[in-house]
């Protein structure tokens, strides 16, 4: 399944998908990756500068993941362009769901924020849970 959202002409796409062989279920251990699609429908450039994820699993532990960029980039996106990426979430619980932001800078230097939508994290062998 694919989640979106579109903040101020940028869109952002994601796709998450559960790791079965990078997981091991008997000792609470759950790994997806997720692959993110950044589109600038905007007139300009934008430059994605900082991320926040909320990460809760299904017993309703919460962790925030703040930092520069993504995967090690600050990528600058040009109108009509896009940027993708994969990265990967562990969990100890067979759900979860992940949400958050991107920092962006446009071409006048104003910072906004960007809303990354809430996707679920579920294991195909488990009933799903509402999150």
């Amino acid at each position: 399944m694919v989640y979106e959202s579109v903040t101020e002409g940028v869109r952002v796409s994601v796709e998450p998908e559960y790791l079965e062989d990078q997981s091991s279920p008997d000792e609470g251990y759950f790994f997806w990756s997720y692959t993110v699609e950044i589109s600038n429908d905007t007139e300009g450039p934008v430059v994605l500068r900082t991320r926040l994820w909320q990460i809760t699993d299904a017993v309703g532990n919460r962790e925030e993941v703040r930092g520069p960029g993504v995967v090690g980039q600050t990528p600058r996106i040009d109108p009509g362009e896009t940027f993708t990426y994969t990265s990967g979430c562990p969990l100890r619980t067979p759900s979860g769901i992940m949400v958050g932001s991107y920092q962006m800078v446009d071409r006048f230097g104003r910072l906004f924020d960007v809303a990354i939508p809430a996707f679920s994290l579920d294991c195909p062998f488990s009933m799903p849970t509402v999150n």
